[in-house]
């Protein structure tokens, strides 16, 4: 809840940085601070403008609450904080709070540091080269990975062998002379098997080099 000493603190902002003031109030944590990404605020408080001309004007919104002594920003683990320098009085009992403490010495050099037109120019532009930094960073740690990926061996799993055609021919011999024949002895049957296994045979083999021939040439006449 806002109190009237909270909207005391608020007199100070312009007018027209007031709203991002009060959503700042709302959705930074219970201690007043969150992520310095220009574009996560714009994308919440103006969904229906291009992502860059939201960014710039939440950007210099927050230039002018720093100005006004409304706002502060700080380094932690590597990445620039928002700091609600009078962030609203809220009951921390069995809150969890995960955004990392401010540097113990004050003034913390960050944007914040500087007046004026000159100044603001200054802020505007360190908080621009070092979110330019990051995302090289960014993009040079996920091109490593690219290329470690690319770079890494790739298993030779190989493919499981092709079943032999000739396991699954018909029988070579009659049923009564399975499986090692007639011997010298002349059987009907058992040349009508070996006919019909050669003719079987040489319909599977036929099959495959026409599969091998349409594989190599989609697109191609029939031979």
């Amino acid at each position: 809840m806002i109190s009237p000493q909270d909207w005391a603190h608020l007199e100070p902002v312009p007018d027209g940085a007031k709203p991002l003031a009060m959503w700042l109030w709302l959705n930074l944590d219970p201690m007043g601070r969150g992520p310095a990404e220009p574009e996560w605020i714009a994308s919440a408080m103006h969904p229906t403008l291009p992502v860059s001309t939201a960014s710039d004007m939440v950007l210099e919104q927050l230039l002018t609450l720093i100005d006004v002594g409304f706002l502060a920003t700080y380094r932690a683990e590597g990445c620039e904080w928002l700091l609600l320098l009078h962030p609203l009085k809220v009951d921390l009992r069995r809150t969890k709070i995960h955004t990392p403490e401010p540097p113990a010495d004050r003034p913390w050099k960050s944007v914040a540091v500087g007046g004026g037109a000159r100044g603001r120019d200054a802020r505007a532009g360190e908080w621009a080269r070092e979110r330019a930094r990051e995302q090289v960073r960014a993009e040079d740690a996920a091109r490593a990975d690219a290329w470690a990926a690319v770079r890494e061996p790739v298993p030779d799993e190989g493919e499981p062998p092709s079943r032999p055609l000739v396991l699954d021919a018909p029988p070579m011999f009659c049923d009564d002379h399975m499986p090692h024949g007639a011997g010298r002895r002349k059987c009907g049957p058992c040349r009508d098997a070996r006919l019909l296994r050669d003719e079987w045979m040489q319909r599977k083999v036929y099959e495959e080099r026409l599969t091998e021939h349409y594989e190599d040439h989609p697109d191609g006449e029939p031979w």
